[in-house]
């Protein structure tokens, strides 16, 4: 089946990684391995960081004219696809094309991961909100990989509409190299260097390990980004405890995952956070903040701890007790392997997927 995939937050193949990049990928893959055929329907980014009207609405205009040239095309080849997938709903970075095209088409429209937040009605995104709640109105199926704006959502929804819940995902063969054993204690955070929420995230750890400084231990971080200065700041102060390992790709990143002991993220305003479910397909125990579905990926207590959201009393307190016990991190570590490889793999998704697509087509 020819499916269209459009992800106006960023495209699969965006030359940055980031999270939203590396789930718009995963998608592809579970609807390529069920023997679909996957087209990038656009390379469009219609997010928006400051809530700039005038920006809105020149990306709807242009949302629009590459909707009818997507559909001229369409017509012109007799190569419409059978339904259009879009990832990533939200009021900063709005779906201008999917509804446009799916209704010239009579074609199912799917959203995955969509969110609504009615206080940015009538505010400095409302553009943006609006064209969601249109996208979220004519959704033939909603896909949630967590269940936090269900509630929201609902209101919005036809009656027919249909609701899956999906569990984050990826490909836990990827993430199986040798580990080696150390003799301190190695944690790793994974995190784009970023302005705002990722800044925050790292504040929280800096301010955990200060609290840490007469345990073991040492810190990689990778990632990179604008803030990476006032970050490096932040942790000058443990020196070469710390390593800023810069951007680092799918198989480095692997490596990086099998060289640590415990992943460290305070996970500030995560939806679900990408980088703790590759950790724990390595076989880490995690300690990560209680936000957004961080709960649906990290058993707390079993394979590694949730903290109390942005406090970093709390962080430090969960992460004394596994630096103080290795056995203890092996046998979460251990069961983090097996829930993700049982319950977050690609094989489950892409049978999840393929369900959803075909009963629509039908």
């Amino acid at each position: 089946m020819r499916i269209a995939v459009y992800a106006p937050l960023k495209y699969p193949d965006h030359p940055t990684p980031s999270g939203d990049r590396r789930v718009a990928r995963l998608l592809v893959d579970a609807l390529r391995k069920a023997n679909h055929e996957v087209e990038i329907a656009s390379h469009l980014r219609s997010f928006d960081r400051k809530g700039d009207a005038a920006r809105q609405a020149r990306i709807a205009r242009i949302g629009a004219r590459m909707a009818d040239r997507l559909l001229r095309r369409y017509r012109a080849h007799g190569n419409a696809p059978a339904l259009w997938l879009t990832y990533h709903l939200y009021y900063k970075a709005p779906d201008h094309l999917g509804p446009r095209v799916a209704a010239a088409l009579s074609i199912p429209y799917i959203a995955v991961e969509a969110s609504i937040a009615n206080k940015r009605a009538n505010g400095p995104w409302d553009i943006g909100h609006r064209a969601c709640i249109d996208a979220l109105r004519q959704a033939a199926a909603i896909v949630t990989l967590n269940t936090r704006d269900d509630a929201a959502l609902n209101a919005y929804l036809r009656d027919d509409c249909r609701r899956v819940a999906l569990a984050p995902f990826l490909d836990p063969t990827v993430y199986r190299a040798p580990r080696k054993a150390a003799p301190i204690a190695r944690l790793l955070a994974v995190g784009m260097l970023r302005h705002g929420d990722k800044q925050r995230s790292y504040e929280i750890l800096a301010s955990a390990l200060a609290k840490l400084g007469d345990r073991s231990w040492n810190l990689a971080i990778a990632g990179d980004g604008e803030a990476r200065s006032d970050i490096e700041t932040l942790f000058a102060p443990f020196g070469d405890r710390v390593t800023f390992l810069g951007m680092r790709d799918e198989t480095t990143l692997a490596q990086d995952y099998a060289n640590a002991d415990i992943f460290v993220w305070p996970a500030i305003n995560e939806a679900f956070c990408m980088a703790l479910l590759e950790a724990q397909a390595a076989g880490l125990p995690a300690i990560a903040g209680n936000f957004g579905g961080v709960g649906s990926i990290l058993a707390d207590g079993k394979t590694g701890f949730l903290s109390a959201a942005g406090d970093a009393d709390d962080f430090a307190a969960k992460l004394a007790t596994l630096l103080d016990d290795a056995d203890r991190r092996k046998t979460m570590g251990n069961t983090a392997q097996t829930k993700v490889r049982r319950e977050h793999g690609l094989d489950g998704a892409s049978a999840t997927l393929d369900t959803l697509v075909r009963g629509l087509a039908a």
